[in-house]
């Protein structure tokens, strides 16, 4: 690359290099950081000097040999053209000097004989008579003592020779002999000349060579920032954009080492600490605020280009200094900023960290700093660094109590990441059960927890153990009270494990707000459950989610929340509030929560017919967490992607699930219910319907002896009977679509439009149309639309059936469209295609007749459309049925047609027209 922004510099240099030729003697002392073209600037300077007759001597002053006498003087007398007899003088001179200057151990200060020094000196002096002299020394500041001496005498001695010397040396740097640049500086024939970072002129211009002009104009703003104007690491960049990279690699960070390796070895530890810290005010404390040397070190890696306002201008530049560091020195630092921060009184979050980067257990206070600090960064949504500091702690307390109430937070942590990580904690804490260290809610955590796992016999004991102790303080209490409550609508056979006093305990209890919200969900999850949803629900459960967010004790409210609008009948309300938790839980980086609201979202997505975000949602649920690890809630989001699948035809991967391994103690839970209703689904589909049947049975069995037989949850008598159907027993199939429908409240439209499909089913020809519209009333207003194509395809084949062939191919378009919008596979292959009207042209016609007919006219046509009577529609419309004759009359008139077969298929219904 060319000596960008070093023109005037050069220039400078090459008249002094003519007024040396001339007879003038001149010095130049080149400065600047490292790394910003010195060692460039000087071979050029050399090769222009041979160009225009000077003898160029040249020399370069390395770490490694400053220890070294006379070894840089060597360096200018091994490239000196001299006779054979001079250069065999010579190299005695340099050899005694040597031996000389070698200082006896223990002594640092190199002596030289002021004779020996004369006579080298001479011998350039003499050269330079011959032949006009280029001394170049590059890195100066490296050079040794011995050398330095020479150099000085020589320096004082050229001003009326015809000889230059050029010297580099580094700024910013604790120099040994720092003699050396004072002396040349205080010479009136030494001139100084400073290179300075380069300008984003010159950074474009340097770019441009190397990738092009267009390149650089995109890159250059950022390559600028990230290098500071240091040519080496703006070289680094560019090399790494080179080979294929788009950010700052391994190049840009091997020119930042390259940098810190050639400058002062103490800027190496200082830019080592600030990477472990990554903070300048805590550096400048922990070293000593009054130290000049660490203010300079800061200035010269700023100026440098490696800093920028006291951090490094880029990650990889830290991470590479950090790699440079042992593990010993990192733990070090951190210790002693941990030792520093606590007693400054910083927060534990802060401390905390340090005390991980040490991975410090021996201080008295680490323990507690770290579980505070965990609670902050649990609170925070920061669950990754909860678990580390735990862990930390965990492992340093000796204090057996306290180590098992760490590790009860801990399991619970774990918990949001993956569900199956606290079980290697489950051991430790039954253990601590039984030994009496775990008590108190933590023990509740503990039953929770086993039966996540599917260990029911030992949730069973760890409540039975609770339920002997007696345990009166609050926090139990209320751990308890939620509990039962969970219990009683997720897991209804352990409830005999929990002591029903705590119902009364809890009246007297004055609990936390956030507590108490988690009770109220809990009940009104279990109150739809169990009885059945209300209005009033929906107005309390509305009120907990608006006041709830994803902290350590809320999950169980919004989960209850969510579920009681979904089963209540309320799942278009549910929809908003679970995606916003979704997006909450993956800010948060807690995963299983993430998993478990996705499931939920399933959920939601099914019942409102939605099967391919169904699908989506519980196979999203099911990557977040494997199934292994989702325990007996596996149930759940299995038995969503395989009715989903199910119903859109994809047996494949409903058998998948079918087959997926779950944990016995599933079917003593809610969530087996799902999977034994799902299956039944899926073996329907596929036609087993014995199997089918044995599944519903058993699913409303459990329901019942859980007192959970609701039409919201799971209609399993709906399902059995249309089993029962298609094993021909159609008066049992019938007596079972009753009785369901007696169980169908005001606001169980969803189940009741489902019974009502099959009750035609099992009806006479003449009957089936009317039911099926009665179905598909009540269907469109709970918004199912799969489960209103499955009636609506139905009402098409029972219009058929009565040979209403018009009003079928109605139908059989609206429902074909419906079923291809949720993705119904079999549905849509499953119409006719020969009775279903074409829905080409028919966007014209519609707007053709919303432009001509009147609100009261496209009313009318709209019923008139899809197959209502006359009278059908003065009911629906509350008018009469003159009315409605005579705004047909208009319509058919307006229109261009004789009859109501001609009117357009697919009109558009109001929700109050449906």
């Amino acid at each position: 690359m060319g000596l960008f922004e070093r023109d005037a510099a050069m220039t400078s240099m090459q008249g002094l290099l003519a007024e040396a030729v001339g007879g003038k003697g001149r010095v130049v002392m080149v400065t600047g950081v490292v790394a910003t073209g010195k060692s460039e600037l000087l071979h050029a300077f050399a090769e222009q000097a041979l160009e225009r007759g000077a003898l160029p001597l040249v020399a370069s002053a390395t770490q490694a040999e400053s220890d070294i006498p006379l070894g840089v003087l060597g360096q200018l007398f091994q490239n000196a053209p001299l006779r054979e007899d001079v250069r065999a003088v010579a190299a005695d001179l340099l050899r005694e000097g040597a031996e000389m200057a070698s200082p006896a151990k223990g002594d640092r200060v190199e002596q030289v004989d002021v004779q020996i020094v004369h006579s080298l000196c001479a011998v350039l002096l003499s050269l330079a008579e011959r032949h006009p002299l280029a001394i170049v020394v590059d890195d100066v500041h490296l050079a040794d003592r011995a050398s330095l001496l020479c150099l000085s005498y020589l320096v004082r001695r050229s001003r009326y020779a015809p000889l230059v010397a050029v010297f580099s040396q580094a700024e910013y740097r604790r120099h040994m002999h720092g003699f050396f640049a004072t002396e040349l500086l205080r010479q009136p024939h030494c001139t100084a000349v400073r290179l300075a970072p380069l300008s984003y002129g010159a950074a474009l211009g340097m770019t441009a060579e190397r990738l092009g002009e267009a390149a650089a104009e995109e890159l250059t703003p950022e390559w600028h920032t990230l290098s500071g104007g240091n040519p080496l690491l703006l070289r680094g960049l560019i090399e790494d954009h080179e080979t294929g990279g788009s950010a700052p690699a391994e190049r840009y960070g091997e020119a930042v080492l390259s940098c810190l390796h050639r400058a002062d070895p103490g800027l190496m530890q200082v830019a080592g600490w600030l990477a472990v810290l990554d903070d300048p005010a805590l550096l400048e404390r922990l070293l000593g605020s009054g130290t000049a040397s660490v203010s300079d070190a800061m200035h010269w890696l700023e100026t440098a280009g490696l800093l920028e306002s006291g951090h490094f201008r880029a990650e990889i530049a830290r991470r590479t200094v950090l790699a440079e560091l042992s593990d010993e020195v990192r733990r070090s630092v951190h210790r002693r900023a941990a030792e520093l921060l606590h007693e400054e009184g910083a927060a534990d979050v802060v401390i905390a960290e340090h005390l991980l980067g040490a991975d410090a257990t021996d201080l008295p206070w680490a323990v507690p700093v770290l579980e505070t600090a965990a609670l902050h960064r649990l609170d925070d949504g920061a669950v990754t660094a909860a678990v580390d500091y735990l862990k930390l702690a965990w492992r340093g307390c000796t204090d057996e109590r306290r180590r098992t109430t760490i590790a009860t937070v801990l399991m619970r942590a774990e918990w949001r990441i993956n569900p199956s990580s606290p079980a290697e904690h489950l051991a430790e804490l039954t253990d601590a059960l039984h030994n009496g260290t775990l008590r108190g809610s933590d023990a509740v955590v503990l039953a929770r927890a086993l039966l996540w796992h599917g260990k029911v016999d030992d949730a069973c004991q760890v409540l039975e153990h609770l339920k002997e102790s007696g345990d009166t303080e609050p926090q139990t209490v209320a751990e308890l009270i939620g509990t039962r409550l969970w219990l009683r609508c997720s897991a209804p056979p352990l409830l005999a494990h929990v002591n029903r006093s705590t119902s009364e305990q809890a009246r007297e209890a004055v609990l936390p707000v956030r507590v108490s919200r988690r009770l109220e969900s809990i009940k009104a999850l279990t109150s739809v459950l169990t009885r059945g949803p209300r209005e009033r629900i929906l107005g309390t459960v509305e009120r907990i989610l608006h006041s709830s967010r994803l902290d350590e004790m809320s999950m169980d409210t919004v989960e209850s929340s969510l579920l009681a609008l979904t089963y209540g009948g309320w799942p278009e309300k549910a929809a908003p509030w679970c995606d916003a938790f979704i997006e909450e839980a993956q800010s948060r980086s807690a995963p299983a929560r993430r998993a478990r609201l996705t499931a939920i979202r399933a959920e939601i997505a099914m019942r409102r017919g939605d099967l391919e975000t169904a699908a989506s949602c519980a196979r999203q649920a099911l990557e977040l967490i494997p199934p292994a690890s989702w325990g007996v809630t596996v149930g759940g989001p299995l038995a969503n992607l395989m009715l989903a699948s199910t119903a859109m035809g994809q047996y494949d991967n409903a058998l998948a699930q079918v087959n997926t391994p779950v944990p016995d103690a599933m079917l003593q839970t809610r969530f087996g219910l799902h999977y034994l209703h799902a299956r039944g689904r899926y073996h329907l589909a596929v036609d087993h319907p014995a199997a089918a049947l044995r599944d519903f049975r058993f699913c409303g069995e459990l329901m019942a002896e859980w007192e959970m037989d609701t039409p919201g949850f799971i209609a399993w008598r709906t399902d059995a009977a249309e089993a029962l159907i298609r094993m021909g027993e159609q008066a049992e199939a019938r007596a079972l679509i009753k009785e369901q429908l007696s169980r169908c409240g005001p606001t169980a439209s969803r189940t009741h439009g489902i019974a009502l499909r099959l009750l035609a089913a099992t009806s006479e020809l003449r009957h089936r149309p009317m039911l099926l519209r009665q179905s598909t009333d009540r269907l469109q207003t709970c918004g199912d639309r799969y489960e209103l194509a499955r009636s609506l395809f139905d009402l098409t084949e029972a219009f058929h059936s009565v040979g209403e062939f018009r009003r079928a191919g109605i139908i059989a378009s609206r429902t074909r469209t419906l079923a291809q919008e949720c993705g119904a596979q079999p549905l849509s292959q499953a119409l006719d295609g020969d009775g279903a009207a074409t829905a080409e042209g028919q966007g014209s016609e519609i707007s053709k007749v919303v432009a001509i007919l009147s609100d009261a006219e496209r009313r009318v046509a709209g019923l008139a459309a899809v197959g209502y009577t006359n009278r059908e529609i003065a009911a629906k419309l509350f008018i009469t049925v003159s009315t409605v004759e005579q705004h047909l009359t208009r319509i058919y008139r307006k229109l261009g047609i004789t009859q109501r077969s001609d009117l357009p298929p697919n009109l558009e219904l109001s929700p109050s027209m449906r």
